[in-house]
């Protein structure tokens, strides 16, 4: 029944009860069912006869975690005040399957409209806010990650074999941070670290993103902040587990 709502994008909006049924290769009465439970949760809403969107629910879903997520809770004043110190846009993501979620952001005042922000999902193996994760995961799950992904891995940079794959996350996490150059956007440079549990294990990340032209970024200055912002909101998170 949650593949329905899988199926709602940015590039298909709306849906007909036809194509839903028709999408998810089931039978007429149980296509009717899903659609008749999720419209009655609010999940899904009717546009027009027999056409639906995602429903209201959700944006209640959304505003509850926004006021009780930990980590976005933790992140409360750190990304303003990466900001203000960089002058460009923070942003504050998360694991999500094999991808990269972005659940905080804040905008600088001339930040680009077509940026990465809140909701939107990036792979797990591209820029820095997504590899810096990835670093810091547990062995059990990259071992589980690299044999489905290991083309996508090599093509990324990432190793041609296992034992690579692991020594280039084992530099990201020696160093602590990681510095991108145009994997998303040309020209565009990333700086992210990771934010930890007390076991060094990734919750996220902190990244902010500029362009190459920009001479009022001071590379070494933006990593240092990053750091320190990650830092701080891995040290939050630790103090609310202790009590």
């Amino acid at each position: 029944m949650l593949h329905v709502l899988q199926l709602f994008s940015e590039a298909e909006p709306e849906w007909s009860t036809a194509a839903i049924i028709e999408a998810l290769e089931t039978s007429r009465s149980t296509g009717y069912r899903y659609i008749k439970t999720l419209h009655e949760a609010g999940l899904l809403s009717t546009v027009r006869n027999g056409y639906y969107t995602l429903g209201p629910r959700i944006i209640e879903m959304d505003l509850q975690i926004r006021v009780t997520d930990p980590l976005l809770l933790a992140s409360h004043g750190v990304l303003e005040d990466l900001v203000d110190k960089i002058g460009h846009s923070a942003l504050l993501c998360t694991a999500y399957r094999d991808s990269v979620l972005c659940v905080g952001e804040c905008r600088a005042p001339d930040s680009p409209a077509n940026r990465f922000s809140r909701g939107q999902r990036r792979p797990l193996f591209q820029g820095a806010t997504s590899k810096v994760i990835l670093a810091h995961l547990p062995h059990h799950r990259l071992k589980a990650i690299y044999p489905r992904q290991r083309k996508e891995i090599e093509n990324a940079g990432l190793g041609s074999s296992w034992s690579d794959f692991r020594t280039t996350l084992g530099q990201i996490k020696k160093d602590g941070y990681l510095l991108t150059m145009g994997e998303f956007n040309p020209g565009v440079y990333g700086v992210a670290a990771p934010v930890l549990t007390d076991q060094k294990t990734a919750l996220g990340s902190v990244g902010v993103a500029w362009e190459k032209e920009r001479r009022d970024v001071d590379v070494e200055h933006a990593v240092l902040a990053v750091k320190q912002a990650a830092t701080t909101i891995s040290e939050r998170m630790m103090e609310k587990q202790r009590h």
